[in-house]
């Protein structure tokens, strides 16, 4: 059946062959950046909803098959990169980048245009070989700042609480809820990574535009600019209206979505064995997978996030191990952690998988603390330079609200029997005796995860504690401490398990589907259901939380 299936492919791929000669593509192909890309596309529903979710929207996986196929054909010139203005994450941002900077290298014009480049999109354009801009338009101020929001003293005039337990001043997950300020930790945690984040800026501005490092730091400091002002301090190449950019590139433009058919394509490849491509996205909860509605009215992390759950993720991981086809693994992650437990189950069944087969890890946005915990089994670690990663570390929290009923006169008794059967409970703080066995449990999982990084990274546990104790690094700060191995993307993971199992380059990457055993996805839950669930999960009896300070906001 999979030969039957290919030959058709084949056959549909010749014919369009014969079709593309008679209808020649544009010189120039244009792609809108209208909403941040993807790395991967969502997963699919059930069939009969399809027809009524309309056209999915292009991953950074489908960018980079559009790349390689205009690379591939002679007839096109180049792109056109269309930037609306938004806010890429750092990850998404320095994919775009390598794909941008693999179509120059085969020898095609890159051109980026934009009415008003925001400072992740500006970073994205200085790839490009050309920068253009609107008339009237704007570069805005060019730089990058982080707030961070401490809520103790809300809560406290509410009548909440949060008695938190930390055995390392660097994991501060709970300072937004525990503490009224900074920490000088924390201050210098975030100090370390603004100033990796606008390194890379800097290197970006001085190597698209040709300056030097003080020259690179002159032009972000003069900005904002309007688009005579960004003309003369080199921040963009000219200034033009869209209708008027072929005439300046003296070649036709035409969108990716009708020139595709006329592009020349790779041929089908074969029936044999692939790379597979095991997601873990999200919350790592104790559970199942599953997803946030959409669109998510406000974003909270851990409880209006996407979910990992370990049931999902162990039994994908062990269905990869006993598949014939399946030649290595790549494990996608973009998890900022969440369970302790979930995230020793997933590594235990991924330690497994690597038994049988190569496994490699690619780090998205974030995969730190739970999320950089399930990347130890992998031979090989990548992260883009912008990935949050590391936050090797455990804390626990309790909120305690007792006060609060109090005030509004919520009278409670409570029988238990057991000396420590009511340890979780809301209305008073953790005791000293508590606090010890909690503090206990800590210490072990930190214990336990150290030993993993030390193991999976050829390092001793005292190594590992002097870089983990919760700190959180970017991933070419994570590259320069032996955390991870390459600076890259996903498809850079990709070739390296097509390298490791032996596989060809043409040998394709397919995403873990379902099993038809399983259950279908269930309904998506209304937002706040879903974050009740999450809360539920998460918070379970003597649940230990790996995850990472998030900041209030970014600009």
């Amino acid at each position: 059946m999979a030969y039957l299936s290919f030959g058709v492919r084949w056959l549909l791929w010749a014919l369009a062959g014969i079709r593309r000669r008679f209808r020649p593509p544009p010189e120039y192909v244009s792609f809108l950046v209208d909403e941040a890309f993807p790395q991967l596309a969502p997963p699919s529903g059930p069939f009969w909803q399809r027809p009524f979710l309309g056209r999915p929207a292009m991953t950074l996986r489908d960018l980079a098959a559009a790349f390689a196929a205009i690379a591939a054909d002679a007839r096109v010139k180049g792109v056109v990169i269309h930037l609306r203005p938004l806010a890429l994450s750092a990850a998404s941002a320095e994919t775009f980048r390598e794909l941008m900077a693999d179509l120059r290298q085969a020898g095609k014009r890159v051109v980026c245009w934009s009415a008003l480049y925001t400072p992740s999109t500006y970073y994205v354009a200085c790839a490009a070989d050309e920068i253009l801009i609107q008339q009237a338009g704007e570069v805005l101020a060019l730089g990058y700042s982080t707030r961070y929001l401490f809520l103790a003293d809300a809560l406290n005039r509410a009548g909440l609480a949060a008695d938190v337990v930390q055995i390392t001043p660097f994991k501060t997950a709970f300072d937004v809820l525990g503490r009224s300020e900074m920490s000088a930790e924390a201050r210098q945690m975030a100090e370390w990574l603004i100033d990796a984040q606008f390194g890379e800026l800097l290197q970006a501005v001085g190597g698209g535009r040709g300056l030097d490092e003080a020259g690179a730091q002159a032009l972000v400091d003069g900005s904002p600019y309007t688009d005579l002002q960004a003309v003369a301090a080199r921040a963009v190449d000219n200034v033009l209206g869209e209708e008027e950019l072929p005439t300046y590139l003296k070649g036709g433009v035409a969108p990716w979505r009708s020139a595709r058919n006329r592009v020349g394509g790779p041929a089908p490849v074969p029936p044999g064995r692939y790379v597979a491509v095991l997601r873990i996205e999200g919350s790592i909860v104790d559970g199942r997978s599953g997803r946030a509605p959409r669109p998510v009215p406000v974003r909270v992390p851990l409880l209006l996030d996407d979910r990992a759950g370990d049931l999902t993720v162990v039994q994908e991981a062990r269905r990869l191990a006993a598949s014939r086809r399946v030649a290595a693994v790549v494990v996608w992650i973009d998890s900022g952690g969440g369970s302790g437990s979930a995230s020793e189950a997933m590594a235990a069944a991924l330690v497994k998988l690597a038994e049988r087969k190569p496994v490699v890890a690619a780090m998205g946005q974030l995969a730190a603390s739970g999320g950089y915990y399930v990347a130890t089994p992998a031979r090989r670690i990548f992260a883009q330079p912008g990935t949050l990663t590391g936050s090797i570390g455990v804390i626990n929290l309790k909120l305690v609200s007792g006060p609060l009923l109090d005030r509004l006169d919520f009278h409670r008794e409570l029988i238990s029997r057991g000396e420590h059967a009511a340890i979780n409970s809301s209305d008073r703080p953790w005791s000293e005796e508590e606090r010890r066995k909690v503090r206990d449990g800590i210490e072990r999982g930190y214990e336990v995860f150290v030993g993993r990084v030390a193991e999976a990274r050829g390092k001793s546990a005292q190594e590992v504690d002097t870089i983990a104790g919760g700190r959180v690094w970017t991933g070419r700060q994570a590259l320069e401490r032996g955390l991870v191995d390459e600076l890259g993307g996903l498809e850079k993971a990709i070739a390296a398990a097509r390298e490791l199992a032996g596989l060809p380059p043409e040998a394709p990457a397919r995403e873990l589907k379902p099993s038809r055993r399983e259950l279908a996805p269930a309904a998506p839950s209304p937002p706040l259901s879903y974050a009740l669930e999450s809360a539920r999960l998460l918070g379970g009896p003597g649940a230990k939380l790996l995850t990472p300070l998030i900041p209030w906001d970014e600009g």
